[in-house]
């Protein structure tokens, strides 16, 4: 008889290796520790709440992370469908209704009947088969176990939560919806954009330049470097004048419908719910005290009357130094049945969290199975990630999220961009069809003539 799994950590990565273990039939005890023991970012005590942005990235095939999703929508990912379930528009990015999709997460995991959902904190790595999936807010005492066990210390990067707005407060005389290049609904578009003249951009700046950033708790003073994928916009405003109009505040793509002009500068809000109801700030993290913040968003044309449901704030995040610690398999190289996933990992953005989770399960199970590992090869999307992270120069390794750049060139080289995007998702999707045809997993085949929805 099969041991019992233990999967730590209720978030994206543990959520979907505890349903892939599951549908396998293998016996899962996943721990949670919130409600008993909360984090300074999440706020519910549901599964896979997502603490930043409710966007799971471009699904477009000719976009990093739309091959990403592709590749786990093959792979049978609960979680990409269940944010397929609760989407909401956002042009041509998978955006999901936060409290829609934890909620269903949760009630997959709680109904499914080979899992066990214990609420409880764990301070110590268990004996036997184990997936750690903390994420980036782990508990002190694990972390201080997990560091023992890797014989060096963590390393850090801060992430950060962008301010919501309620959509009824938008000045939509001031603001317009459209997305960029015309991308999505072409009647109302996915974003609501608020345009900026190069005055009114200056001052912006100026505002955020001369603002006070809230102390940082105590667990984050020790380290005061920001991750440079997640920037907060006082660090880029910080950087030059131009820098955000060409960050966040980017107005590629967009007109304004009452000059029929791109404006200096935009910011955008996508949808967080699907009742369309809030709206968060695309690209707008920030650290600057929450009444300056108010005030220097106000700024903002259509939002000068806005009420905000949350402000932005930072958090830190815990990665290992997985070049050392982990082989391509999500497997520790220190206990051969200790696994990891997530964004401990050293992958950046949901989409990439959920893939770390899936292949440290599916590489469990084929291990309690007495089969071989599983590789995905580097033209993959999940490949290449996962052979990113554990591959990378350890001394300055840093998160990674999906991206083209990771992947082996093309053996025919295309000179235009998107032609060549087109060209590795393609060769990535070829990929993958061969890889599961050479995986002889039973899970997969019993779905494979089934439609795409492990939902029902």
């Amino acid at each position: 008889m099969a041991p019992t799994v233990k999967i730590i950590g209720g978030g994206l990565a543990g959520s979907e290796a505890a349903w892939q273990l599951a549908e396998r039939g293998f016996q899962v005890e996943l721990y949670e520790m919130r409600p008993h023991k909360t984090t300074g970012a999440h706020v519910t005590n549901r599964l896979s709440e997502l603490v930043c942005s409710n966007s799971m990235g471009s699904k477009l095939a000719d976009r990093a992370t739309g091959v990403l999703q592709n590749e786990l929508k093959l792979l049978k990912s609960l979680l990409i469908a269940s944010a397929e379930e609760t989407a909401v528009p956002a042009g041509g990015a998978l955006a999901v209704d936060r409290d829609a999709f934890a909620t269903l997460v949760t009630s997959k995991i709680e109904t499914h009947p080979n899992i066990r959902l214990i609420r409880e904190e764990i301070t110590a790595i268990p004996d036997g088969p184990t997936i750690i999936a903390t994420g980036p807010l782990t508990a002190p005492t694990l972390a201080a176990a997990i560091a023992q066990l890797a014989g060096q210390e963590y390393l850090y990067f801060y992430d950060a939560i962008a301010p919501i707005v309620t959509a009824e407060s938008i000045d939509m005389t001031l603001a317009f919806k459209a997305s960029r290049y015309d991308r999505g609904d072409e009647e109302e578009g996915d974003y609501i954009n608020c345009p900026m003249n190069k005055a009114e951009y200056a001052a912006f700046v100026q505002a955020i330049l001369t603002s006070s950033t809230a102390d940082l708790r105590d667990f984050e003073r020790d380290d005061p470097h920001f991750f440079e994928g997640c920037l907060p916009i006082e660090q880029l405003a910080s950087r030059g004048e131009d820098t955000l109009a060409f960050g966040p505040m980017r107005p590629v793509g967009l007109k304004d419908p009452r000059t029929g002009h791109r404006p200096h500068a935009i910011v955008q809000l996508r949808r967080d719910n699907l009742a369309g109801s809030l709206y968060n700030i695309v690209g707008f993290q920030t650290n600057i005290k929450w009444g300056e913040q108010e005030q220097i968003l106000r700024l903002i044309p259509g939002l000068g009357q806005a009420e905000f449901v949350r402000m932005g704030q930072m958090h830190r995040n815990t990665f290992i130094n997985s070049p050392t610690l982990l082989e391509p398999t999500m497997q520790s190289r220190n206990r051969q049945d200790l696994f990891f996933g997530g964004q401990i990992t050293g992958v950046e953005g949901y989409v990439g969290n959920v893939a770390t989770g899936l292949v440290a399960a599916i590489n469990l199970a084929r291990q309690l199975e007495g089969k071989s590992a599983y590789i995905l090869p580097a033209t993959t999307m999940i490949g290449a990630l996962c052979h990113y992270i554990t591959h990378a120069e350890p001394k300055h390794f840093q998160p990674m999220k999906a991206n083209f750049g990771i992947m082996p060139e093309l053996e025919d080289p295309v000179k235009n961009k998107r032609d060549r995007y087109i060209a590795y998702a393609e060769r990535a999707n070829s990929a993958m069809q061969e890889s599961i045809g050479l995986l002889e997993d039973a899970y997969l085949q019993s779905k494979a003539a089934q439609p795409y929805n492990v939902l029902t």
